[in-house]
């Protein structure tokens, strides 16, 4: 790799002394393209975007340079003004399928959802047969709480979804958050092949939901075994308080449950409304709702000792 980076970088140099050397006129625009993407190649934008910017003005290398010098700035950051070198693109030829997912790419990172569902409508368009592109959109009719589109998106694509993990996940996710029974069997084909614990807690609520509470703590304890540490998207104290839910309604003369909710406080769980929830909850016998109480007071007075 370093050799090959020397190599291009050598040609370049030599390129470019040649173009410069020449009177402005004999230089092509294509020759102005390739230093520029020569450049691009070996990481100095500053010369690729003085040399796509040459190119940029001539109409047969005007599109590809206009989306090059787009990706440069997107690299870099500099999304508003990465935009509008796709849109340029786009303005004189709308059918542009890399400047359209490099525009919706963009209103992404903006978070501009609607505008990024437009673009990858049109992608779609073009190109209906393209699974990835339909993945990209449901992700981003997902975020945008679009959960019957999103799986409308993925079902077109049902021939890719059993072999790819990813799409998989995310129609199972779709499908939660519509609170249909179908998630479950996409959940479980998903954990046939793949572990991850968020994906067995969130396996475990679609079967909490669907009134399976002996396989729901099951696979909140998996998820609790899978677990070396907490993460950014899951924390033991959080499952552990689900299992305690659970033992709480499931099982309610069991004084395990009540052991496992002392546990998840005691690992860091001090979500008072979720408790003050579980309290209401007809199945939780009156003994446990008393030793609930005294866990709400508890977690109220450090919350006041430490404001």
């Amino acid at each position: 790799m370093k050799n090959r980076k020397f190599l291009i970088s050598l040609c370049v140099v030599c390129f470019a002394g040649l173009a410069q050397s020449c009177v402005s006129s004999a230089a092509s625009a294509e020759e102005y393209y390739s230093i520029g993407m020569a450049y691009y190649e070996i990481g100095k934008y500053e010369e690729a975007e003085k040399w796509l910017a040459k190119a940029s003005s001539v109409k047969k290398t005007m599109h590809a340079s206009e989306y090059n010098l787009g990706r440069i700035l997107y690299e870099n950051g500099h999304y508003n003004d990465a935009l509008k070198h796709f849109e340029r693109v786009l303005k004189s030829d709308s059918n542009n399928v890399m400047a359209l997912k490099a525009a919706a790419y963009t209103e992404i990172m903006l978070d501009n959802l609607e505008k990024a569902d437009l673009y990858y409508s049109r992608v779609l368009q073009i190109e209906p047969e393209s699974a990835d592109d339909g993945y990209n959109h449901a992700l981003v009719l997902y975020a945008m709480k679009k959960y019957p589109e999103a799986e409308a998106v993925l079902d077109k694509f049902s021939y890719n979804i059993p072999e790819n993990k990813n799409t998989l996940l995310l129609l199972a996710r779709a499908q939660h958050m519509q609170k249909k029974i179908q998630a479950i069997d996409t959940y479980t084909t998903w954990l046939l092949k793949n572990k991850d614990p968020l994906v067995s807690y969130e396996y475990a609520l679609v079967l909490e939901e669907a009134g399976y509470y002996a396989r729901a703590m099951e696979t909140l304890r998996e998820a609790l075994a899978e677990m070396k540490d907490d993460t950014a998207s899951l924390k033991k104290a959080t499952v552990r308080f689900e299992l305690a839910k659970l033992l709480l309604i499931a099982d309610p003369e069991n004084e395990a449950g009540i052991i496992e909710l002392k546990g998840a406080v005691t690992d860091g769980f001090s979500e008072i409304d979720a408790l003050e929830t579980l309290m209401e909850n007809d199945r939780v016998i009156k003994t446990n709702k008393t030793e609930i109480q005294d866990v709400i007071s508890e977690l109220k007075s450090k919350v006041a000792f430490n404001p």
